[in-house]
């Protein structure tokens, strides 16, 4: 993927996503999504990453205004938290509504100046903006690709499904087939790969833990 291609993609998705801000302010609306209890769904399916490991570090690309924050501190979660957004208008509400401390930072762009226990993103790639197929699907594998290379001990990231109603689809979102997705993962990170669609939203959720994190001395007997 070219530079200029990118340029214009992270472009695209800013305007649109500070736009949405400017118009619904920092709530789900604000960030696209339907309301608040799809937003925390979609939040719930990363606590699966975190959750027994409270003091882990987490990276949240694409993080919005900030709420997954919110949601992980709720659920007991400690560890450094890091988000970025290629939106300033985004970056300028999540400082606003939760400060920058030395647990929780935040940072303008696409690429984290930092590596964590565990990276996360949600939303992000699901509006093309005008995008071929060709270049956002490159756009895609980079996003996931910034996930792997970010994080130590896992990542997750969701998408919207090819399994919803095609009449229901808009030509400007992106579908994935989350079948095509989860033997993607199992051959690029290996067999720890968990694609959740079980929870009520035209979506799904992949979550991978990198071998070095689950190796097992005495694993089970198939």
């Amino acid at each position: 993927m070219s530079d200029t291609d990118l340029s214009v993609i992270h472009a695209a998705v800013a305007e649109y996503y500070d736009a949405a801000l400017a118009t619904h302010g920092p709530t789900p609306r604000g960030v696209d999504w339907r309301d608040a209890r799809s937003h925390f769904l979609r939040h719930a399916q990363f606590l699966r990453l975190t959750r027994d490991d409270p003091d882990a570090s987490v990276i949240d690309l694409g993080c919005g205004y900030g709420d997954f924050l919110t949601r992980l501190r709720n659920d007991g979660h400690r560890g450094h938290y890091l988000g970025l957004d290629v939106a300033p208008g985004m970056i300028a509400a999540a400082r606003s509504l939760h400060g920058e401390t030395d647990d929780c930072t935040w940072q303008l762009g696409a690429e984290p100046n930092s590596v964590a226990d565990y990276a996360v993103a949600s939303g992000i790639m699901n509006v093309r903006r005008g995008a071929s197929a060709e270049v956002w699907q490159a756009y895609l594998d980079g996003i996931i690709d910034t996930l792997a290379r970010c994080s130590r001990r896992g990542f997750g990231f969701n998408m919207l499904t090819l399994w919803s109603d095609p009449e229901k689809r808009r030509d400007d979102l992106h579908y994935a087939d989350p079948v095509a997705m989860f033997a993607y993962c199992l051959q690029r990170w290996g067999r720890h790969v968990a694609v959740l669609q079980d929870y009520g939203l035209w979506e799904f959720t992949v979550l991978v833990r990198h071998a070095s994190q689950t190796a097992n001395p005495n694993p089970v007997a198939p």
